[in-house]
């Protein structure tokens, strides 16, 4: 099939699921600078960055074999993004990491971000490393290098004051815009109802800028728990499951 921004909408679940999966390969492959799309899965040869799979299955009908062929299981870190949850790799020495779903909301902006904060794209490398930095708590790591500023997606930054205190990656791609990497920096200690509130006006500012700058095209993404909540509150559905595995040996 061939994924347009008509058929995600109008091909029902399984053309969005195909598209999501796509979508984020795309991500993936942009942020790794590496790898290769090859039938139905994208995959590196050589290890990716932290956080980031070295194989995602595109289709359904990936198998285990087309997955874990050419990847490096023998270094430590090794994982597969199963975006079907439809592979059993626990023979090829993987374990659960964590499961999701995947989400989709139609084209449109969801209500009005929270007075106080900014919202804009990210242009230079100085404010996309200050991103980083707010999005992974000072960690430093600079996963984010700035050749992804160059391409169809952009790193959202809401700012207080100033300072960055939430953020999400819109990337278009398969038809859709994936939106994924959102957070609030109140932090695991902040109070959950003031938290709660602050993911729902991140979401409420992020599909607004979504919006303006790929009208009429589907949202997808994947959440889980509290996020994912927060995720259907901003008009979101559930379409389907899917599987991170990491290589234990």
């Amino acid at each position: 099939m061939i994924i347009t921004p008509g058929n995600c909408e109008t091909g029902g679940t399984a053309a969005l699921l195909l598209a999501a999966a796509r979508n984020n390969a795309e991500w993936v492959a942009a942020v790794c600078r590496d790898g290769a799309f090859r039938g139905s899965v994208w995959s590196s040869v050589r290890r990716t960055p932290p956080l980031y799979p070295d194989a995602v299955s595109l289709t359904p009908q990936a198998s285990a074999a087309d997955v874990v062929d050419g990847i490096d299981t023998g270094s430590p870190g090794c994982s597969v993004k199963d975006s079907f949850a439809s592979l059993d790799l626990a023979p090829a020495g993987f374990e659960v990491l964590f499961e999701a779903r995947w989400i989709h909301r139609p084209a449109g902006p969801a209500g009005r971000a929270a007075p106080g904060t900014e919202w804009s794209g990210v242009r230079t490398a100085a404010e996309l490393g200050a991103w980083e930095a707010a999005w992974d708590g000072g960690a430093g790591a600079g996963l984010f290098h700035a050749d992804l500023l160059a391409r169809d997606l952009v790193f959202l930054a809401g700012r207080s004051a100033g300072r960055i205190v939430a953020g999400a990656v819109a990337s278009a791609g398969g038809g859709v815009v994936g939106v994924s990497n959102l957070f609030t920096a109140d932090g695991e200690d902040c109070d959950p109802a003031v938290q709660s509130t602050a993911v729902d006006a991140a979401w409420a500012a992020v599909l607004e800028a979504v919006a303006a700058r790929w009208p009429g095209l589907p949202v997808v993404g994947y959440e889980q728990g509290e996020y994912l909540e927060a995720a259907v509150r901003a008009g979101f559905t559930p379409i389907g499951p899917l599987r991170v595995w990491l290589h234990t040996g």
